[in-house]
């Protein structure tokens, strides 16, 4: 799945993966986690970069950091986004369309992996999803 995008929304993917890492899990899930996480920084972020870093330091799981550099959201919203239908900002929401759901499905895969997901704003500004999956 390859979209074009024009120049003013396309970003930069920077990653930092551990070395033989390793994901395993189910395929259309785990690609659900990362296009919704992808499509909500493109929707929602006025920033121009997507950071992605990986650790498997840990022998029973991976920590996945997901973040990009745009402005964020309220700290009143971070437990809320990944309620079914929640929206940050109702009226700006309808002009980029979606249902609510993305994170939400995000949220589910994590779960159905043995993994938990929370949100936090970025100290460089922006949003980050941190998460983990069982190995």
């Amino acid at each position: 799945y390859i979209d074009v995008l024009p120049p003013e929304k396309r970003m930069e993917l920077h990653t930092n993966i551990t070395e033989n890492t390793v994901v395993t899990g189910d395929p259309t899930l785990l690609y659900s986690i990362f296009r919704n996480l992808s499509e909500n920084a493109l929707a929602y972020s006025s920033g121009t970069d997507i950071y992605v870093n990986v650790e498997s330091e840990n022998k029973n799981e991976i920590e996945i950091s997901f973040a990009d550099n745009g402005v964020g959201i309220d700290e009143e919203h971070l437990e809320k986004i990944f309620y079914r239908f929640y929206r940050v900002d109702k009226g700006r929401s309808r002009k980029v369309g979606g249902t609510g759901l993305g994170l939400a499905i995000v949220k589910n895969a994590v779960l159905y992996h043995k993994g938990k997901i929370k949100a936090r704003q970025r100290r460089g500004g922006g949003l980050e999803f941190i998460f983990t999956l069982a190995k």
